[in-house]
């Protein structure tokens, strides 16, 4: 009987620190993103370069948020897709064109959607 013991906990373990990773991912996100949200519509419809510099913080925030989500995942795979991630995100913060960019409300919607999608993909896979 405790030879089937480890066979069965290895996955019920493995699920639970996946749910963990995913559950502090999800605040990593619910703390990052509205902030971010905010600063990228403000800055595509002032397009003040102070508005600007404020959303790439918000983005470099949201990097800084997701890397210490993953960091300590019992997952290899969460935290080597979360530094991916945060990476990514840190990059972008760091491109001021990428900011440039936000001129209308139409632009804001491609970055809050399709772009930040494909920039968070590495680690979203984990937790969908």
């Amino acid at each position: 009987m405790t030879g089937t013991t480890p066979a069965t906990t290895t996955p019920a373990t493995v699920d639970i620190d996946t749910k963990n990773a995913c559950e502090a991912l999800g605040e990593a996100y619910a703390k990052g993103m509205a902030p971010f949200a905010e600063a990228v519509s403000k800055a595509a419809g002032s397009g003040a370069p102070a508005d600007r510099a404020q959303a790439q913080k918000k983005l470099g925030d949201l990097a800084a948020s997701i890397r210490a989500a993953t960091a300590t995942a019992k997952d290899p795979g969460i935290v080597a897709d979360g530094k991916q991630a945060a990476d990514q995100l840190q990059k972008k913060a760091a491109d001021a064109s990428v900011f440039a960019a936000l001129k209308t409300p139409d632009d804001a919607s491609k970055l809050l959607g399709p772009q930040l999608k494909e920039w968070l993909s590495p680690v979203t896979s984990h937790c969908s």
